[in-house]
């Protein structure tokens, strides 16, 4: 592989870098920023809500709340229920520049709404401090440390200011709650920073899978078609040698008229089965694309069958047809005679005189038709089903292998596959699925 993995020192180094820049952005996608947003929005209309509750309260006990604290509390609600309610309606994507608009937004109408509602509470006892809690998270949660530790130095300045010309014990408790939003706030950033590192890692690793998996696959497809164009050399050497020793014999000096004709007949079945072996080849190798259409599986079976019956006879196999008269599915009929005729052909083959073939369709619960072919002639070795529809491979005498593999191409190409369902003694059975009728669905 040319791509090489950084070592783990420099992985970190590179990550602490990325993320330490006070402009550094959290890139997310549209969903997540959206949802997250969501949750910061409804949470800053809760903590702006409470605040406004507590207002109302207090008015019991030390009387009738400043108007414009209530003035200021009241817009802070309302932009922030519409900005709310604006987010929940939004279905288009946020762009990145403007989810960083957003984001700073957000930090800067708190840090605002927080440092006027504390100068329009000066030297009372105020809570206003606490709408600094989102901003801090939300810079733990998007931006960089340069950035989050200046919106914690805001919330402790905010936190100072409404300190400002009470008792000391006032500002022992303001500087308490800056250790607690220093605390919070670069924990917080810690927390996330890790696993945005740890994302990454797992992404970096994700994709040297994926190119891993990619190069495998590579070197498994050569390896395919070494084995593939060894056994096209094999199976074509064998009758173009045949036809050059024929042709020599029959054309040595001495050589009966009888002789002659003997050699050139062996040549010419040779020519003729190269000359299969190059067709069938080429089948395989570039199928035609599918004709879809509405056919009548009752009348497909039984041209198979037809088909298959002379050669069936010669064998002293019998053919056994079970199919529903009016079922009927949508494929191409003359792709899927040729793919059930070879598997038809190799149970044939695979019987012994006096055995039975049996051909069987019915419908399937999920809107698919499962064709069989059963014979009575398994099980199949285990070493031989690992290799069954390998192109070229074949177990049976004068076969050229391209039988099953020509027609698990015809059955991919409808979407489906052929499966060796059953394999058990005295029990073989290959299935096909192909598309039911469909009534919506329109005839090529």
């Amino acid at each position: 592989m040319t791509d090489h993995k950084p070592s783990g020192n420099l992985w970190a180094l590179s990550s602490l870098a990325s993320t330490i820049g006070a402009g550094d952005f959290a890139v997310e996608d549209h969903d997540s920023f959206r949802r997250q947003e969501l949750v910061f929005a409804a949470l800053n209309l809760l903590l702006i809500g409470a605040l406004f509750a507590l207002q109302a309260i207090s008015r019991f006990v030390r009387g009738r709340p400043s108007e414009s604290v209530i003035i200021v509390l009241t817009a802070g609600f309302v932009i922030q229920a519409a900005y709310f309610i604006w987010l929940r309606a939004r279905n288009a994507a946020i762009s990145e520049g403007a989810r960083r608009f957003l984001t700073y937004w957000s930090l800067g109408f708190n840090s605002i709404l927080a440092l006027l509602l504390t100068t329009l509470t000066l030297r009372g006892d105020t809570a206003y401090y606490a709408l600094m809690l989102l901003p801090i998270l939300e810079a733990s949660f998007r931006l960089g440390l340069g950035v989050t530790i200046g919106v914690i130095a805001l919330a402790d300045f905010i936190c100072f200011v409404g300190a400002y010309g009470l008792k000391f014990g006032e500002y022992i408790e303001a500087g308490a709650m800056t250790v607690i939003y220093s605390v919070m706030g670069l924990l917080v950033w810690l927390l996330v920073n890790n696993l945005r590192k740890r994302e990454a890692k797992f992404a970096y690793n994700l994709e040297e899978l994926e190119r891993t998996r990619q190069q495998l696959l590579s070197e498994e497809k050569l390896a395919a078609v070494g084995r593939l164009s060894r056994a096209i050399a094999h199976e074509i050497r064998n009758p173009v040698a045949m036809i050059s020793s024929s042709l020599a014999t029959a054309n040595r000096p001495g050589q009966g008229e009888a002789e002659r004709e003997e050699m050139f007949s062996i040549a010419a079945k040779e020519a003729e089965r190269l000359e299969r072996l190059t067709t069938d080849f080429l089948v395989y190798a570039r199928p035609r694309p599918v004709q879809i259409a509405r056919v009548n599986l009752a009348d497909t079976l039984n041209y198979v069958a037809t088909v298959a019956r002379a050669h069936a006879a010669n064998e002293g196999v019998a053919i056994d047809i079970a199919v529903d008269s009016n079922l009927e599915g949508e494929f191409d009929a003359n792709q899927m005679h040729q793919a059930l005729l070879n598997l038809v052909l190799n149970a044939i083959d695979a019987c012994h005189r006096g055995d039975l073939v049996k051909l069987n369709a019915q419908k399937n619960g999920n809107g698919t038709i499962r064709i069989d072919v059963i014979d009575p002639a398994g099980p199949i070795p285990a070493e031989t089903v690992e290799r069954i529809f390998e192109p070229l491979f074949t177990t049976k005498q004068g076969g050229n292998g391209l039988g099953l593999a020509i027609a698990r191409n015809i059955a991919r190409a409808h979407g489906s596959d052929i499966t060796l369902r059953i394999n058990e003694p005295q029990r073989v059975c290959f299935s096909v699925e192909i598309p039911a009728r469909s009534g919506s669905q329109s005839l090529s």
